[in-house]
């Protein structure tokens, strides 16, 4: 790993970085469905290297001036894209999902009296539980999901509960097993009713703004105190590339913080940018650079259309595997994902089926444990689409890996 003599740039290059392609999960591939890992556009993974290249740092404004600009810019047309009726929404760049749906809970933590209690369903993203830990809180209130989504009248029952305590309602628009939606407007109506503030991890679904045609499910968005996106999902970018948005700019206060040698008094008294309260983090690199060269270069448009595309694929996907009765298909898929299995199968049978198909290097399928049709909490295979090149042909191949997989563990145990 550290040898005494360097060996050169052209042998290293060459032998680690084919060591690291041969032995990745190629997201390119359309057998690699097993997360909400995306093959980056071409033209942001160029962005991404200029960035690397030129190397500015976003925590003081002498380190990074046209990033700044361009990072102020494109922050505040993203969080007009989510709020469109606020005054001054504003948003910060994080590093994905996760840091957003922190930030949203030390905002709420900082904004509203203290006792902050989270309430958020079983469908919620892992990271809101680390949040509260993270930042000192009890855990959340963790409301049963089981048909996937939050039920509204269950959480008007727990905001009614105890209606003094100050409260965070986190919702989800596109969950990491199903990519559910929870119902946003009635979440959004109960949030105002009781005074509570309302965050929704958007990470999956928020790009569904994009898009003329499926927009609409994610209607009610706009009325949260703050959203999680994350463009390195379905938005083709290379990690990281998250958001976190805010109809108010002023709710970004708590974030300020001092530090003479990057953003002194008298320097920002004098008209310079004060980047400290922009993150958690000090040093940061311009991941905006990548995502406003995409947004520059493909426009709504286009990127509505790979947004379509990855939704018609999974319907399609949905069809065959219904139409196929040696399948069973969980439900129809709510942004990209479908979860499916062999007709029968238990959960010990489908989770060894994507370890053989993992071990075989023929497809990377994820595996998630939700409650089925008839309620019972059961493992699905899970195949997310966000390669928008797609084809029907990569589809059926995909489903005949996994008879044959199946088929061979058939054969391999013994009568």
């Amino acid at each position: 790993v550290i040898p005494e003599r360097g060996t050169g740039a052209d042998p290293a290059l060459r032998d680690l970085v084919r060591a690291l392609a041969e032995g990745a999960a190629d997201p390119a591939d359309p057998h690699c469905a097993a997360h909400l890992h995306c093959p980056p556009l071409a033209v942001a993974a160029a962005a991404d290297l200029a960035a690397s290249a030129l190397n500015p740092s976003l925590d003081s404004w002498d380190q990074a001036p046209a990033a700044t600009a361009l990072e102020a810019r494109t922050t505040a047309a993203l969080a007009a894209l989510v709020h469109p009726a606020a005054h001054h929404p504003d948003a910060l760049v994080t590093t994905g999902g996760t840091e957003s749906n922190q930030l949203g809970v030390l905002l709420a933590r900082e904004l509203l009296p203290p006792g902050l209690r989270v309430v958020c369903g079983a469908n919620a993203h892992h990271s809101v539980s680390r949040a509260a830990w993270l930042l000192g809180l009890a855990g959340p209130v963790v409301l049963p999901t089981p048909r996937g989504v939050l039920d509204p009248e269950t959480v008007r029952e727990e905001l009614a509960a105890d209606p003094a305590a100050p409260t965070l309602l986190f919702a989800t628009a596109g969950t990491t097993d199903s990519g559910a939606i929870d119902p946003l407007p009635e979440l959004a109506e109960l949030a105002g009713a009781h005074g509570a503030r309302l965050h929704i991890d958007a990470a999956y679904g928020g790009t569904l703004l994009l898009s003329p045609t499926h927009r609409h499910k994610v209607t009610g968005l706009a009325r949260a105190d703050s959203v999680a996106l994350d463009l390195h999902k379905l938005g083709w970018q290379p990690a990281a590339a998250g958001l976190l948005t805010v109809p108010a700019a002023a709710d970004l206060a708590p974030l300020g913080h001092r530090a003479p040698y990057l953003n002194a008094d008298d320097d920002t008294e004098a008209g310079l940018p004060d980047l400290l309260g922009r993150s958690l983090r000090t040093t940061r690199r311009p991941d905006i650079l990548k995502i406003a060269v995409t947004l520059r270069a493909l426009g709504e448009d286009g990127l509505a259309d790979l947004v379509d595309r990855c939704c018609a694929t999974a319907e399609e996907l949905a069809e065959l595997v219904s139409a196929d009765p040696w399948f069973e298909l969980h439900g129809r898929p709510s942004i990209s994902t479908v979860l499916f299995r062999p007709a029968g199968a238990g959960d010990t049978e489908v989770a060894e089926l994507r370890r053989r198909l993992l071990h075989a290097g023929s497809a990377v399928l994820g595996r998630a444990t939700v409650p089925g049709p008839d309620g019972a909490t059961g493992t699905w295979l899970k195949a997310t689409i966000l390669n928008p090149h797609t084809q029907t042909a990569d589809l059926r191949s995909l489903l005949k890996l996994v008879r044959e997989a199946a088929r061979d563990r058939d054969e391999d145990t013994p009568a």
